[in-house]
């Protein structure tokens, strides 16, 4: 065991934590979101059991986000004509703001632009949440 690491970070996923370097992206996605087939050139973490605000709260604890771009969170906008009001944005943005006030900025991304960036991701942690319009992706920054 470790002192002041958030037990919902397993080993798997702290070692893909310490490996990314300045700039990789990281994507928490939720229980809908296609981790395997997105994930084929990433490495994917399971998480199944937790929701993605439980991880975004670790990951956030221990992972700076990137300083050096104007916005390092990006977030699946609602697809048109969907009527869904995701209101687990608000715990993002609360989130981001508790740990990381001055880098945390969100893009809104197209569904397909998003599952394009997503591919390239260095990790994709598969969650269990049931909201949906819950993705969310992360560009590390420099640990200082």
């Amino acid at each position: 065991m470790l002192k002041n690491i958030p037990s919902v970070l397993s080993p798997a996923l702290l070692k893909v934590l310490d490996e990314m370097g300045h700039g990789d992206e990281i994507v928490i996605g939720d229980g809908n979101f296609p981790a395997q087939s997105m994930g084929k050139n990433a490495i994917v973490i399971r998480a199944d059991g937790h929701g993605v605000p439980v991880i975004l709260d670790a990951i956030l604890q221990v992972m700076p986000l990137d300083q050096y771009t104007a916005k390092p969170v990006a977030l699946m906008e609602v697809v048109p004509g969907d009527d869904c009001k995701p209101t687990i944005w608000e715990e993002y943005r609360r989130l981001l703001a508790k740990h990381d006030p001055d880098h945390s900025e969100i893009i809104m991304m197209e569904r397909f632009a998003f599952y394009e960036r997503a591919q390239k991701a260095y990790a994709i942690i598969a969650t269990g949440e049931t909201e949906i319009y819950a993705n969310v992706l992360l560009k590390k920054g420099v640990v200082k």
